[in-house]
């Protein structure tokens, strides 16, 4: 089955997903970063003190995406879906409209945990759990609508900040996205809960990923890219510098790394169907390296192109691999669960990277050096994946 003929007979369930995963806009860097000024503004806080309450709320966040995320596995999605968007308008609201720094800064910390984390979580459970033969392609085509936010809400956003106050953009793409739940939220075909709520005080069932070999041993894997290009959004004016590059370049390298994700969601979630997720969690960091090598030895703009580029693909196909491996190890029925501490060691590890890679500048190290560390990550990461992703090779056969 194609991606037309999945479409085709699967539209109204696509939809739910794909819609999750663009409502996570919300409460991506992205999108918060387009208001940083006047959100800063009404807190009364400075940039440095906005970026530390940010770091602090997504830490919160991670916590409780620990704690929240595996309720997927056993609430029904519809309730969850209709919860996650409530208390997601509930933050946008409190946090235009609160005359209180404190209050403002949890209602932020709620964006960003309904936002990125809980609608992200949604998208992604529910295409890989209810999609068993194109499970790759279904993931492939929901996780279009994080790259459709990003190439389409931005200049869009800078557009209306010309007329009007930040409030009533947040209002109004609140609004919009609830005009476009409700019909899904009413005659979506939702599937059943997927399983009964764990007993307390009986041992949990299935796999605690903090205590299996394999999920420590594929983290580093699943992590790199997202901890590599937090490092290359954040000090992108010292990568610029270091590298010869300029600014300019890079905010329209930006515009391409998100078209870049397009592709590399389809191909992604083709290739996973066709060559199964193992394999392609072995190949779909190579034009990444590829790219980090064009810039550790040739520098300037190109280096800038390359790195985007080759990272937008990347993280176009990260998705349905990183979902796929899950399920594929320890099955579909804790798949909540699974995302859920994956979604959480992200948050932790993309929190703490810019302050290791901060540390490093500090200590006057070149970016170019900082690639080639980066670089070594990656190939750690490969090291250490071989085994699990030889048990699912051998599953396989």
């Amino acid at each position: 089955m194609g991606y037309r003929s999945l479409l085709r007979d699967h539209k109204q369930l696509l939809s739910i997903a794909f819609l999750a995963l663009f409502s996570s806009s919300l409460g991506q860097s992205y999108f918060v970063g387009l208001f940083q000024a006047p959100i800063s503004e009404h807190l009364g806080f400075s940039a440095g003190q906005f970026g530390t309450a940010y770091a602090i709320v997504t830490l919160c966040a991670g916590f409780a995406m620990l704690r929240i995320g595996p309720s997927i596995d056993w609430i029904p999605p519809r309730r969850f879906a209709l919860t996650t968007l409530i208390a997601m308008t509930a933050g946008v609201l409190i946090l235009t409209l609160s005359p209180w720094w404190a209050v403002g800064l949890i209602a932020l910390g709620l964006v960003r945990f309904c936002g990125q984390g809980m609608m992200t979580h949604l998208g992604n459970t529910l295409a890989g759990r209810e999609f068993t033969r194109n499970r790759g392609r279904a993931l492939g085509l929901v996780n279009l609508g994080i790259p459709l936010g990003e190439i389409a809400l931005p200049p869009l956003i800078a557009t209306l900040l010309i007329w009007f106050e930040w409030r009533l953009i947040w209002w109004i793409f609140g609004a919009a996205l609830l005009c476009l739940w409700l019909p899904l939220l009413l005659r979506g075909p939702w599937p059943a809960a997927p399983g009964a709520r764990p007993n307390r005080q009986k041992r949990r069932e299935g796999p605690s990923p903090f205590r299996e070999r394999h999920f420590w041993q594929i983290l580093p894997l699943l992590m790199a890219l997202p901890i590599t290009m937090t490092g290359l959004f954040i000090y992108q004016a010292q990568m610029t510098s270091d590298l010869g590059a300029s600014l300019s370049t890079y905010a329209l390298a930006l515009a391409g790394m998100g078209i870049a994700k397009l592709p590399g969601a389809l191909l992604g979630g083709r290739w996973v169907d066709k060559l199964g997720p193992a394999r392609v969690a072995r190949l779909y960091l190579i034009p990444y390296t590829l790219a980090m090598m064009v810039a550790i030895t040739l520098g300037g703009d190109i280096s800038i192109w390359a790195l985007m580029i080759g990272g937008g693909l990347g993280m176009g196909m990260q998705e349905a691999i990183a979902t796929s491996v899950l399920i594929r190890l320890w099955g579909a029925e804790h798949l909540g669960r699974l995302r859920a501490t994956l979604s959480a060691c992200m948050v932790f590890s993309t929190g703490i990277a810019p302050a290791i890679l901060g540390l490093a500048i500090d200590l006057g190290a070149h970016f170019t050096a900082i690639l080639i560390g980066m670089l070594a990550f990656i190939i750690a990461g490969w090291s250490l994946a071989r085994r699990p992703l030889g048990k699912i090779n051998a599953g396989m056969k």
